[in-house]
């Protein structure tokens, strides 16, 4: 066997972060993860083109009253649930789909656009069931996604999680899984203390170990699925976790070893492993925000996450926006 497949022997779901169908083919992995930042990559490329084209003829042809941005942003939301569509006409599993960074701060509308994502799935006939809706894990997203579950029985992963008090608060409202971000977690204690780290130190591989003991200790039912990767080594040190998200490089060098992956978390020894008592944040805005103030890595990771995807975000409205004013002057010519 190859170290992808003894991964999956410790119990661990394998999950792939791409945007690109030839790529989630080859790997055929069970569920599938996407962010902006995989889908403008995907966009610029030339086996994709047709597909945005077929969203923005779509908007044009059904949606002629709106003005040039509007038709962007309605194009942008086809865009993104045509590439998750794609992707589980090649998966047996669940795609994520993430709700546009620039409504992180704002519950209502997150729960609004996260609604809509979900119809424009129901209309190609899939089911919710099979959609992730990911949301950043700021206190108004986690509010969201307590709503969309709770109310609405929408699916939510919650993503750009770095403090332990997200996670507890993401527990607490009961979303259906969690994405700590292990690699960018590493990255900033790297920076910040010019070291480097053995396998059993990594500050992000320890944050995902703390998660998922605390919560099978409690009984929490939030699914941890570890992501954000830059080496096989964190991978391995994370064997057993509920689900683990990989990028097509690093599950490339997976199938071509053939080193044993042993399973190392196993909640059949969270309850010994877990020394903390159980916390209460969901309800407790003012004790959340501080938490997360004082987590230096936590604040300053959250926020660029969170500017990044709006950028790409802003990135795949472009180049809508473009596409649009170029077939409308070809309709005038």
């Amino acid at each position: 066997m190859n170290s992808l497949e003894y991964l999956k022997q410790c119990g661990t779901t394998v999950v792939i972060d791409t945007g690109e169908f030839e790529t989630i083919h080859e790997y055929k992995p069970q569920d599938a993860t996407t962010n902006p930042s995989l889908i403008l990559a995907a966009a610029k490329k030339a086996e994709y083109q047709q597909l945005i084209n077929d969203c923005v003829d779509d908007v044009l042809e059904n949606q002629g009253m709106l003005d040039i941005e509007n038709k962007a942003l309605v194009a942008l939301d086809k865009l993104l649930v045509e590439f998750g569509s794609k992707i589980l006409e090649l998966i047996p599993g669940r795609v994520s789909t993430e709700v546009d960074a620039r409504l992180s701060f704002d519950r209502k509308a997150t729960v609004r656009k996260a609604l809509d994502l979900v119809l424009l799935y129901q209309a190609r006939g899939i089911s919710k069931e099979r959609v992730l809706i990911k949301i950043a894990a700021t206190y108004e997203g986690i509010l969201a996604a307590r709503e969309l579950e709770s109310v609405y029985g929408v699916h939510c992963n919650l993503t750009l999680l770095f403090t332990f008090t997200q996670a507890v608060a993401c527990a607490e409202a009961e979303v259906t899984l969690i994405s700590p971000f292990v690699g960018r977690i590493l990255d900033w204690y790297k920076d910040k203390e010019a070291r480097n780290y053995a396998r059993n130190e990594d500050p992000g591989v320890l944050f995902v170990k703390q998660i998922f003991d605390y919560y099978k200790k409690y009984g929490y039912r939030t699914v941890v699925m570890g992501a954000s990767f830059r080496n096989v080594g964190q991978i391995e040190e994370l064997a057993g976790c509920d689900y683990l998200t990989i990028s097509p490089t690093l599950m490339e060098v997976m199938v071509k070893s053939n080193t044993r992956i042993e399973k190392v978390l196993d909640s059949s020894k969270s309850f010994q492993r877990c020394k903390l008592d159980r916390l209460a944040l969901i309800d407790n805005e003012p004790m959340f925000r501080f938490n997360l103030n004082e987590d230096q890595m936590a604040t300053e990771k959250l926020s660029e996450g969170i500017r990044k995807f709006a950028s790409d975000t802003e990135g795949l409205l472009a180049l809508l926006r473009s596409r649009i004013q170029h077939r409308l002057r070809d309709s005038k010519l």
